[in-house]
């Protein structure tokens, strides 16, 4: 059974890096799709006092709400054990009304944004409702408890930045992919930087492949090869986090399920539930198969090897996805796809798809998660 002795309150650095990375999601969102940047003439404040806007929704009021939430509860967290109770709250708030205010006056620049003082209302009140849960759920989730207790007992004391990034793999389905799990596409937004900087059509990943045609057999490898790489790579993360106490298989598996329904959600929602397992290519299935007899026999390695090998699969992923051209049969589907009322989702989506692999890479890679446990 989980220790129940006592421990001093301590800093959560799961909280911290997850309020780092919420940040950067919720300004991706705020700011994309990052073009068209230009001076109107109108202050960065001025949408503060203007009248709130004639057009708006219940669904834009509570999507405002609802994606500051997290925010506030991270914050309050973040700030413990140094900043609790309403000292918490008002900082969730603070918090809320600076970085809400800064998207807004940003918003300003961009003219395929509004900005308006109805979101910046709806953000704070969201941050601060975020910031009265984060208060009330601290007990639960960052003093002494059952949960914080089993936490100690299967993860690692330097778990708490693993744990963020597997949790952010569902997550990274969201954002329709070409390939099952093929994370990390950022030759087509250089492509398009370039393109718009040098005024002529540039395409990187055509370059790089050198004009190669690719046949339908080898679109279905590729995709084999990338679901294997991110699936085996995503699940390793996972397990270098985990002391031998725990329970290692159902933990994996239980990730990898959740994944697979995000994507066949996020499929349903985006295009329709026709699609919803339009994701289940021939070649996704193949990989799905090659990452679970792979991941039975590193189940067994040591956490160095473990660790490695995740870079490698994670690294190999990257560069087959960079290099591929999109998939016609996506193609034809994302035909379907109107984005409406979730562009700010879309951007938030697109932001986690893209950075995801990054953020594996450098928790595997980085110093302070490679130290020899006991």
């Amino acid at each position: 059974m989980p220790s129940t002795r006592e421990h001093p309150a301590t800093a959560s650095t799961f909280a911290r890096v997850g309020l780092l990375m919420y940040i950067l999601l919720i300004v991706y969102a705020s700011l994309f799709p990052f073009t068209g940047w230009r001076d109107n003439g109108i202050a960065a404040h001025a949408f503060l006092f203007g009248p709130l806007p004639h057009y708006w929704t219940v669904f834009d009021v509570l999507t405002n709400v609802v994606g500051y939430v997290p925010f506030g509860i991270l914050v309050a967290f973040a700030g413990y054990p140094h900043v609790r109770r309403t000292g918490a709250i008002l900082l969730a708030l603070a918090a809320g009304i600076l970085l809400s205010g800064a998207m807004e006056a940003a918003q300003t620049f961009l003219p395929s944004r509004v900005s308006s003082n109805l979101d910046l209302y709806t953000n704070v009140a969201g941050s601060l409702i975020g910031g009265i849960a984060g208060v009330l759920l601290t007990p639960t989730f960052l003093e002494q408890s059952r949960f914080l207790s089993l936490r100690r007992h299967w993860f690692f004391h330097d778990a708490g930045r693993g744990l963020i990034v597997a949790g952010l793999w569902p997550l990274a389905q969201l954002y329709p992919q070409a390939y099952l799990f093929g994370h990390g596409q950022v030759a087509p937004i250089l492509s398009e930087w370039l393109s718009e900087w040098l005024e002529s059509s540039v395409d990187l990943a055509a370059l790089l492949r050198n004009s190669i045609e690719f046949t339908v057999e080898q679109y279905w490898l590729a995709e084999t090869v990338i679901t294997a790489c991110g699936m085996t790579g995503a699940v390793l993360l996972l397990l270098v986090t985990l002391k031998p106490a725990a329970p290692r298989a159902p933990l994996a598996l239980a990730l990898v399920a959740a994944t697979l329904i995000f994507k066949s959600l996020a499929n349903a929602l985006l295009f329709n539930p026709d699609n919803a397992f339009s994701w289940l290519t021939p070649g996704a299935q193949g990989g799905l198969l090659f990452a679970g007899v792979m991941l039975f026999g590193l189940s067994f390695a040591p956490p160095v090897a473990q660790r490695r090998i995740a870079v490698l699969m994670l690294a190999i992923g990257l560069v087959i996805v960079n290099l591929m051209p999109s998939n016609p049969y996506f193609m034809a589907t994302l035909q379907s796809w109107v984005q409406g009322k979730f562009l700010n989702f879309n951007g938030a989506a697109q932001f986690l798809s893209i950075m995801w692999p990054l953020f594996a890479l450098w928790f595997l890679l980085h110093p302070a998660h490679r130290v020899k446990r006991k």
